[in-house]
Parts: C-alpha cells; structure tokens; sequence
C-alpha cells in the first residue's frame, strides 16, 4: 500500500509541475488559433457559396438588354 501511495503523490506531482510550466507560457488566443480559423471560415464560406450558385437556381442580375421585348398590343 505504501508503494500505492508513493506513486499516486509522485503522479499527482508530475500533474502539478506540468499544469503549472504550461500555465507559465503566455499564447493568446490569435496565435494559438488564429490562423485555423480563418481557413476553416474560408472554406466554410466557399462551400456555402459554391452550394448557392450551383444548387439553388438563382437568377443572378443578368443584363436584359437585347432579351426583354415589349408586348404586342391588343386591338378588340
């Protein structure tokens, strides 16, 4: 039991000294996350589009010049 112990302190010491080492070095959140995330949120924002322009059907704002023709009128 006494070699349990031993090892459980000596485990839980370990724990301590690194919790403590990698709280000593300062990174903020930009350098530690900043470039993956702005990738991530590239891609993201690609695949939506690219889904929006091929999926949906949308009529973009086309030129109607030469396609839009006015009616022809109605005698009665």
């Amino acid at each position: 039991m006494y070699r349990f112990a031993k090892a459980a302190v000596n485990i839980s010491g370990q724990a301590v000294r690194q919790v403590r080492h990698g709280s000593s070095v300062r990174q903020d959140f930009h350098s530690k996350y900043g470039t993956g995330l702005l990738l991530s949120g590239a891609v993201f924002c690609t695949a939506i589009w690219g889904y929006v322009v091929t999926s949906t059907g949308m009529t973009w704002n086309l030129s109607p010049v030469g396609k839009v023709e006015p009616k022809e009128w109605r005698e009665e």
